[in-house]
């Protein structure tokens, strides 16, 4: 309380100085004093004045330290980590499978009967559907007779032949009407096993386009055949990470329509950029025994490109100053209260809010958690939980 008193009488005194000073200027023009004595008396009051404020700033921080009801600004903390850090490249990618296709008649004409419903589950080799083969059928008849006929000729000009009996030249055209007829009635197969469509691999029916009694040909898809035991996810991704994605590098594959997470590995990295927006090509292999991943299925897409164990913080105590240089502020405890410094960070990556940071932390280090925002560096603050 004495170091109260003698700081408002400091104050009373300082007041009446400078008020003197001032009457003595104002009354300069009526008193006759020399210039000398006024520097005089200004130098004095000047000296007054440097003593006066040196005391003042020592009377305020003693009251600073004396007063127990200063308000310090309240903050929460945090423990520095260390963990794994991952950071992630994300893209989308599209499900494809090698195994679908659009089966086409190879000859044009009416579709006599479609052997198969949609959604059913067929072998190699299965029959499909048929065309009309009659034409091709009957031709086939005709010949296979006429084939007969000429088997049997040619056998026994053969016969005669081995004898010396009969000209060569007959052996010949008898030899040679019977291959003729055997490569038609081939050939005439070969047109009529056209008109079947056949499983080309085992699979679903998973469309039918045409339907009985219509007209079809070569350049209208029949039916669509999938088989979905085994299917990729293909993305195209930015130049960018050329150098990130490799071969065998982990993903995790994330098919949010159907609520399933995969995690794989990159099958087949593209060799060729795109000019046109400057991506390559990437392909994922999966296996799918339940058919639960369609065609065409979107899928995001997470590329680890980094990984790491270190220090690891939030993303949101990361600042920078004017000079862009990265820091955090750092609790210094004290015996009363706190004292925040201004710590500088060598921050790598981030992702999903996490920051890994590489130099400037040490295991154990306390952060200003909320409020490190408004702390200043060197201030004290009182730690809060």
């Amino acid at each position: 309380m004495k170091q109260l008193h003698n700081f408002t009488m400091m104050k009373h005194l300082f007041s009446l100085l400078i008020l003197s000073l001032v009457l003595s200027c104002g009354t300069s023009d009526k008193e006759s004093q020399s210039l000398t004595d006024l520097k005089t008396k200004k130098a004095a009051l000047k000296e007054q004045m440097d003593r006066m404020g040196t005391e003042l700033k020592e009377i305020e921080i003693a009251i600073s330290e004396l007063d127990t009801l200063k308000k310090l600004m309240s903050v929460t903390s945090i423990k520095v980590e260390v963990k794994d850090f991952n950071h992630y490249v994300e893209v989308q990618g599209t499900v494809k499978a090698d195994q679908t296709i659009d089966l086409h008649a190879e000859m044009g004409g009416t579709v006599t009967a479609i052997l198969v419903k949609e959604g059913q589950k067929v072998s190699k080799g299965q029959l499909l559907a048929t065309l009309d083969s009659d034409v091709i059928d009957n031709s086939v008849l005709q010949l296979d007779t006429q084939l007969a006929l000429a088997t049997t000729t040619f056998e026994r000009q053969a016969r005669l032949w081995e004898q010396n009996i009969g000209s060569e030249i007959q052996y010949l055209q008898a030899k040679a009407q019977k291959e003729g007829l055997e490569n038609s009635v081939k050939s005439l197969k070969a047109q009529a096993r056209k008109m079947k469509i056949i499983a080309p691999f085992s699979g679903i029916i998973d469309q039918i386009y045409a339907k009985t009694g219509e007209l079809t040909s070569p350049q209208k898809p029949f039916l669509k055949l999938v088989n979905l035991n085994k299917v990729y996810v293909e993305s195209e991704v930015t130049e960018t990470y050329l150098n990130s994605i490799k071969k065998d590098t982990k993903v995790l594959l994330n098919f949010r329509s159907i609520g399933t997470s995969v995690e794989a590995s990159v099958s087949q990295v593209g060799n060729f950029i795109n000019p046109s927006n400057r991506s390559f090509k990437m392909r994922i292999d999966l296996k799918n025994p339940n058919n639960e991943l369609k065609a065409n299925l979107l899928a995001d897409i997470k590329i680890n490109d980094f990984k790491a164990n270190g220090t690891v913080i939030p993303t949101r105590l990361v600042q920078r100053d004017r000079d862009n240089k990265t820091f955090v502020y750092t609790i210094e405890p004290k015996e009363n209260n706190h004292k925040v410094i201004k710590t500088y960070v060598t921050e790598v990556m981030n992702y999903d809010n996490q920051s890994y940071i590489s130099d400037g932390l040490v295991p154990n280090s306390i952060l200003v958690d909320k409020g490190a925002r408004l702390v200043n560096n060197n201030e004290e603050v009182t730690l809060v939980h």
